[in-house]
């Protein structure tokens, strides 16, 4: 009798977990997250300045018309490899808006190093307009805004598919929570052309502008690591002079 039970409610659990399964991929449940191999992982990992160059090319030429980084300024990219004079020549190709001038009017000027990158669009309810109704979100900390970070942010980018014919809307990705995501496709094979010959798959540009979106999140991870490196030195250090000098302290005791 007993036994019966214990195979009855096994039964149960287990016509119980098929039928959550099967509701939440009828719900849309988002497919796992791939593994993607980042440079900046681990203990001693730094940031890819050439990975970096190439994601700042994908943010300037494909995300930057919806997507403001409103936390950057021109300067900063200074951690990216530029030079001074390649910082003035990125700033002037953007116009923002100065002022107020003698009479008391605002006016647009070209950009310098010391600005920020402006955004696509004037204020929110015109970000509206022209995305139908959502405010695209601005990605100075996106990466550090999304469970999974910069690996979140590749998949979206890679997760395309065509929809399945009973799907509701246009735009189906894997990776999105229903699927039903509000942008469309973003990236295309050849999409950009990197300054520095590297093919423009649509994983590599994702990979790219993630790596990039990781370092306008955190820019200070490489400093943050390094100290925490020399905190680990210096306790090693200080505990081997704790114990040398408690072993001289008791060594009358021990003898």
């Amino acid at each position: 009798m007993r036994k019966g039970l214990i195979f009855g409610f096994a039964a149960l659990a287990a016509i119980a977990s098929v039928t959550a399964s099967g509701a939440a991929r009828a719900a849309g449940e988002a497919e796992p997250l791939p593994h993607v191999e980042w440079s900046f992982d681990g203990p001693f990992g730094t940031f890819d300045r050439a990975a970096l160059q190439r994601g700042l090319q994908v943010y300037r030429e494909v995300c930057a018309g919806c997507h403001s980084l409103k936390y950057i300024a021109f300067r900063d990219l200074a951690a990216l490899g530029y030079d001074e004079d390649e910082l003035k020549a990125i700033a002037a190709e953007y116009t923002v808006v100065d002022g107020p001038d003698d009479e008391g009017e605002m006016f647009e000027r070209a950009g310098r190093p010391s600005d920020y990158f402006p955004s696509p669009f004037a204020n929110d309810k015109a970000a509206a307009a022209s995305n139908g109704g959502a405010v695209p979100p601005d990605l100075s900390l996106m990466a550090k805004a999304r469970v999974g970070g910069p690996t979140y942010a590749y998949a979206l980018l890679t997760g395309y598919e065509d929809p399945p014919a009973d799907f509701p809307g246009d735009n189906y990705n894997l990776y999105f929570p229903g699927h039903q995501i509000a942008m469309a496709a973003p990236l295309f094979e050849d999409g950009v052309e990197y300054a520095d010959g590297t093919p423009a798959t649509v994983e590599q540009m994702a990979k790219d502008v993630s790596h990039f979106l990781m370092w306008t999140a955190e820019p200070k991870l490489e400093n943050r690591k390094g100290m925490g490196i020399k905190v680990l030195i210096f306790l090693v250090v200080f505990t081997g002079v704790l114990y040398a000098a408690k072993r001289k302290v008791w060594a009358d005791v021990h003898h």
